[in-house]
């Protein structure tokens, strides 16, 4: 039973910094063009593989 005293603050602990770092990268924009990155990995401009 003395456990659930150390055991519940942490895990509520944890789970608020993982909510908070969802949130911050809500706010930073990282999950605003998701097929853009995608995307530019796979259809690069700069990439002439044919071009000696």
């Amino acid at each position: 039973m003395i456990d659930f005293f150390f055991l519940v603050p942490i895990a509520l602990g944890l789970g608020l910094v993982g909510l908070g770092a969802f949130m911050w990268t809500l706010r930073s924009g990282q999950y605003d063009d998701l097929d853009g990155a995608a995307e530019r990995v796979l259809f690069d401009e700069n990439d002439h593989p044919f071009k000696p």
